[in-house]
């Protein structure tokens, strides 16, 4: 597909300037990627500065340049400088594919934690009512004929508007994706097109990129800010952000809770090991709920999904099926019966709030004679101010910890156990430098009834060592023991 130059920046550049008529036959933000014809965007990255390769992109056949304005020398094909290439990438973007999200139905969901198990409901309602859905995130693209590849929770820019053109041109309809809040900061999603926002809880995290709580959320709220009177937001009211987030924006709001009667809530609730059952009101609409996912979070996570479904108007029977028939979400509280009779339970968790939530539920399920053993460690390279905390809620709800590397990255694993356990007051944990072996003493000290949770790395299958990605799977060391 080619393009002029001038079509795809007319808006990034003031109207007496001119553009020589310059096709372009794709967008890169690498270098390394560029071939001939592309438009390379320089951008200025944490660990890498895009300028510092404009003339190698030119060498690869760049037809033109879109920079920050630093000086770079002179160069042969046109250059336009703007104040902000990441934003420059997102508006180019979208004109080069012909704004595919005008003629999609678009979802976007914001949030520390939920994010991918609410779009996974929310995929399933969308299915059972005969939509053509894709769902973006954590989890990849799943998509019907498209093969599902994990990347980062929201793709940058180019990639983002070129899945959205295919999707279209493929006849989907509707997309539910994640956005992050690094994705809202960087603009990756400032020219998506959202038809409802949704806004599920906020707590510490990514605060090794934002620096403070209040520069998380300001982040967050940009989704909000950007919706138009058309569309719709959804809050959750149970959050201390959510009556706040709600006043972002100018868009109509829907409100849900796990405790006000006045928004959309569970008129009861039963919990148990094996699902989650009860009655969801929603103006005059009351949903039967049946869901083999397992907590009360889940159960707000159900309410968030009702509350999308509810707002764009799906059919109660679509919307009971859908959730009924969700299967297990990949890395989220995803459960295993071994042959000990324990249970082992695998969950993405790696914020103190998400072990709060998910060793809490787990402790409140399982019976007097349960023993709960957590495998769990820190990211490297992340919010340093976690540790101590994650350890400390560990320590509260286990019987025993066993401490292990997590995706170390260039940090030194050591360190990073040191101020894991820093938060602990007893001595209910033991210490490994493989992650295997910890796993494999938890599940080795299990009985009957026993639950042994692995937290952080849900099913990836690498350990992140010194910019080296080695083969590790949890999922494959606990099917042994099935």
């Amino acid at each position: 597909m080619k393009k002029s130059l001038q079509s795809i920046t007319q808006s990034l550049v003031p109207p007496n300037q001119e553009l020589p008529n310059v096709p372009v036959s794709g967008i890169k933000l690498n270098s390394e990627h560029v071939i001939k014809g592309d438009l390379f965007i320089a951008i200025s990255g944490t660990k890498v500065d895009g300028h510092d390769f404009i003339h190698d992109a030119i060498e690869s056949g760049a037809s033109a340049i879109i920079s920050n304005g630093r000086d770079v020398g002179e160069l042969t094909v046109p250059q336009i400088k703007v104040a902000n290439p990441r934003r420059a990438a997102s508006i180019v973007a979208a004109e080069y594919y012909g704004h595919p999200t005008q003629n999609l139905t678009v979802v976007g969901i914001t949030g520390t934690n939920g994010k991918t198990t609410t779009a996974s409901i929310l995929h399933s309602i969308f299915l059972d009512a005969g939509l053509k859905t894709a769902q973006l995130g954590t989890l990849g693209l799943i998509a019907e004929g498209y093969p599902q590849e994990t990347s980062l929770t929201t793709p940058d820019a180019i990639t983002l508007q070129k899945t959205f053109s295919d999707l279209r041109d493929a006849d989907f309809s509707h997309i539910v994706m994640e956005v992050s809040s690094h994705a809202l900061y960087q603009y990756r999603v400032a020219d998506v097109e959202f038809d409802v926002a949704l806004f599920t809880n906020l707590s510490p995290e990514h605060l090794d990129y934002h620096s403070t709580l209040e520069s998380y959320y300001q982040a967050k709220a940009r989704l909000f800010r950007m919706l138009p009177f058309d569309s719709t937001a959804i809050v959750n009211d149970s959050d201390p952000n959510g009556k706040r987030m709600a006043e972002e924006t100018n868009a109509p709001t829907l409100s849900y809770s796990q405790g006000n009667s006045s928004s959309i809530h569970f008129t009861n609730l039963t919990l148990s090991i094996s699902g989650i059952t009860g009655v969801i009101s929603a103006g005059s609409m009351n949903y039967k709920i049946q869901s083999n996912l397992v907590g009360e979070f889940n159960s707000e996570n159900i309410l968030a999904a009702v509350s999308v479904a509810y707002a764009l108007g799906l059919e109660k029977s679509h919307i009971e099926n859908g959730i009924s028939n969700c299967p297990p979400i990949s890395g989220r509280m995803e459960s295993f019966k071994l042959a000990s009779d324990a249970t082992a339970i695998i969950d993405y968790a790696h914020s103190p709030d998400a072990y709060e939530k998910v060793l809490g539920t787990l402790k409140e399920l399982g019976t007097k004679s349960t023993n709960l053993l957590v495998v769990f460690g820190a990211g490297g390279d992340r919010d340093v101010s976690k540790r101590p905390e994650m350890g400390r809620i560990a320590e509260l709800f286990s019987t025993h910890c066993f401490i292990a590397p997590d995706n170390p990255r260039t940090e030194n694993p050591d360190k990073i156990t040191q101020e894991v356990i820093s938060g602990f007051t007893q001595t209910n944990f033991t210490v490994f430098d493989n992650r295997g072996k910890a796993l494999k003493s938890a599940l080795d000290r299990s009985s009957k009834n026993d639950i042994v949770v692995i937290l952080g790395k849900g099913r990836e299958e690498y350990q992140d060592i010194m910019g080296q990605k080695e083969f590790y799977s949890d999922l494959e060391i606990i099917r042994t023991y099935q």
